[in-house]
């Protein structure tokens, strides 16, 4: 408990610290990339994951937060043409912010739209290759489309940027025994 406490309050300090820019390009996601590897309790693991998350959406623009809190509103409601709308607006606005483009493939991928997702996912991963929430929905889309050795590729990338993705580990398994014919 001591421990899981010193590093929620380092983190805060991390994501407090000064005039740091936000998102993928942020100096404070080396150390918490760092923390994720270097940790084994799921709880700790997952408390790094969300001071992840939160630094990549995080943005220097007070109109592109301002949308992309009302476009995650949206699809947390199952309202996705109005945030799909919201998010095309974001990757005009800042075609440089990852979770711009990463939040979009996501709404793609929930209304069928595969192969746009494809492309957006693709973008995330230009501008962070560490999206570890892109590299799972690559996944997850490619094992829609059947396309099961793409879909092992994608979560083995994913497991390697975050080894605590339990549904990662999950998926390989079940598409090794696919894809190789491995016996697990």
């Amino acid at each position: 408990m001591r421990l899981l406490i010193s590093l929620f309050a380092s983190g805060l300090l991390l994501l407090a610290a000064g005039d740091a820019p936000a998102d993928q390009k942020d100096p404070r996601l080396d150390e918490l990339f760092g923390r994720l590897h270097s940790v084994e309790d799921g709880k700790q693991a997952r408390l790094i994951e969300g001071l992840i998350w939160r630094v990549w959406l995080e943005t220097d623009s007070a109109t592109v937060d301002l949308l992309m809190g009302r476009a995650v509103t949206a699809m947390s409601a199952e309202r996705y043409r109005e945030s799909l709308e919201l998010l095309d607006t974001i990757v005009q606005l800042a075609p440089d912010y990852a979770e711009g483009w990463n939040k979009r493939a996501t709404v793609r991928y929930l209304i069928g739209q595969d192969r746009a997702a494809i492309a957006d996912v693709e973008r995330t991963l230009e501008l962070e290759p560490r999206h570890f929430g892109a590299l799972s929905g690559l996944g997850l889309i490619h094992k829609r489309l059947e396309n099961e050795a793409a879909a092992l590729e994608a979560f083995e990338q994913a497991l390697a940027v975050n080894p605590h993705l339990g549904h990662a580990q999950a998926e390989i398994k079940r598409l090794k025994r696919k894809v190789k014919g491995e016996k697990i």
